[in-house]
């Protein structure tokens, strides 16, 4: 840690103990003060709380995912380009899960914060309006998507069926998108509460019935009738609509402090412009990854012509779909360390608040070392059961065992990173994706996979070196402490 940080953090923790919030012993553990009673989660043992907290939003994150990969799976079974419709999908999809999150991460940051401070009832406000304004996103999301279906496809280069497939795909999960907000802002919301398992329940029946009504729309069970590569797409919005019921049935029944009230719902802009303050960078680190993203995907799409190309393609959505073993724990425990730094913050104790995140980061990366060993051993198995298709497989194997290298990278800049938004401090994550993505990722994906035609393993010697910098410059910055000074 620098001077500077340290001595930052030594005035501060003097103040917290001028309030009677000192940090005790080893946990990081806090007594209460004769005003306020700190909530659990500052005054509870800092390891045991970041993985009990961590272990709800991993199941509810790992269950978002088998969404995915049970689209992804039922695709291979169709062709090659049903699976290139749906990993163009999940691209945009996640897209605009993060745009969503413009509102999801101020919410937290926000609620948290209230939350530590003993203030319920501004947390419950931010709440309301919170989920105003995930509404209102949601219905522009996906009318967005609706309107450039055509024009993702053709930069995607796609031609013929798989064109025609992806637009019609593209368009009926747009109907889902305009739910999925209301939903992400939501667990958001209770997240920031420190209530990780009602966001659980909620995406495991939204799985659930995923898992039950893709497979029977794709081949036509019983009254149900066969609707081939659009079945998939038609069983994940059902899903999303009823898991957006769910939460707003919750929310407006009252959860955990939080309930939604009609004449709460009316816009509040200061409350709005606070949510916006934060979440703007937020959404523009999102929008600058996914438009990075985006040209990735010119680059992986332009690799080789023909069927060696879709199945450089495939191959590369189907590893990004099994990297997600690594990426869903990275959010798990950032989204564990975001709400004990908030409500730490709020309740005036910033080295606990530091200490968090050093905890998340030192669990998650032991996770991503677990998967890590898990793509080197059996990528040729994990490949033959994730697609029919031989080349496929030939070209995904070596290139998911150089990506598997760099999963503990992974991990310490997506907590990292994480844990300082928590705090609200959203400038910085956008200029670390900025520089990681732009400057370093797309050059060398392009002259390593298009140039030199190093195929998928040479466009990924990018993706790899903007993993490496970017837990570089994450570490470093969460070391200095200058996030834990942040207003929100």
């Amino acid at each position: 840690m620098s001077r500077r940080g340290a001595a930052a953090d030594a005035v501060m923790d003097t103040d917290a103990q001028s309030v009677g919030q000192a940090v005790m012993a080893a946990d990081g553990a806090v007594p209460p003060t004769s005003t306020h009673r700190p909530p659990a989660l500052v005054t509870s043992p800092i390891r045991r709380t970041v993985l009990m907290l961590a272990l709800p939003v991993l199941g509810e994150q790992l269950l978002n995912t088998l969404v995915g990969l049970v689209d992804t799976f039922l695709s291979g079974r169709i062709s090659v380009d049903a699976t290139a419709a749906v990993g163009l999908a999940s691209y945009v999809g996640w897209l605009m899960a993060m745009l969503f999150m413009l509102v999801g991460t101020g919410t937290t940051a926000l609620v948290s914060r209230a939350i530590g401070a003993g203030r319920p009832d501004e947390a419950n406000h931010v709440a309301n309006q919170s989920f105003t304004l995930a509404t209102f996103n949601g219905l522009i999301g996906a009318a967005f998507i609706y309107a450039l279906a055509p024009s993702f496809a053709t930069w995607q280069n796609m031609r013929g069926s798989t064109y025609d497939i992806t637009v019609d795909y593209l368009r009926i999960e747009a109907i889902g998108h305009a739910f999925t907000s209301m939903t992400l802002v939501g667990g958001a919301a209770l997240r920031g509460v420190g209530d990780m398992r009602t966001p659980l329940k909620v995406l495991s029946i939204v799985n659930a019935v995923n898992v039950i009504l893709s497979p029977a729309l794709v081949w036509g069970v019983g009254p149900l009738p066969d609707c081939g590569v659009n079945g998939i797409v038609l069983g994940t919005v059902i899903a999303r609509i009823g898991g957006a019921i769910l939460m707003v049935t919750v929310l407006a029944r009252g959860k955990s402090g939080l309930k939604l009230h009609a004449t709460m719902l009316a816009p509040v802009w200061n409350t709005i412009r606070r949510v916006l303050w934060i979440g703007i960078p937020a959404a523009g680190e999102g929008a600058v990854m996914w438009i990075g993203q985006f040209f990735f995907l010119l680059i992986i799409a332009r690799l080789a012509e023909g069927e060696v190309g879709k199945a450089f393609y495939a191959a590369h959505f189907i590893g990004v779909r099994l990297e997600s073993l690594t990426y869903l724990p990275a959010v798990a425990w950032a989204a564990a360390a975001a709400t004990m730094i908030g409500q730490a913050l709020g309740a005036g104790v910033p080295r606990r608040a530091k200490r968090v995140g050093h905890e998340a980061a030192l669990q998650c990366a032991l996770l991503a070392l677990a998967s890590t060993i898990l793509f080197i051993i059996f990528a040729p198995q994990i490949m033959r059961a994730m697609h029919d298709s031989p080349l496929v497989r030939e070209v995904g194997v070596p290139a998911l065992r150089l990506v598997a290298l760099f999963q503990p990278c992974m991990a310490f800049s997506i907590v990292y990173l994480g844990a300082m938004r928590g705090a609200g401090a959203t400038r910085y994550p956008l200029l670390i994706t900025i520089i990681t993505m732009l400057l370093f990722r797309l050059p060398i994906a392009y002259v390593c996979g298009i140039v030199l035609q190093g195929g998928l393993i040479g466009a990924w010697a990018g993706m790899v070196t903007d993993m490496t910098l970017r837990a570089t410059l994450a570490t470093l910055r969460y070391r200095r402490g200058e996030w834990l000074h942040v207003r929100v």
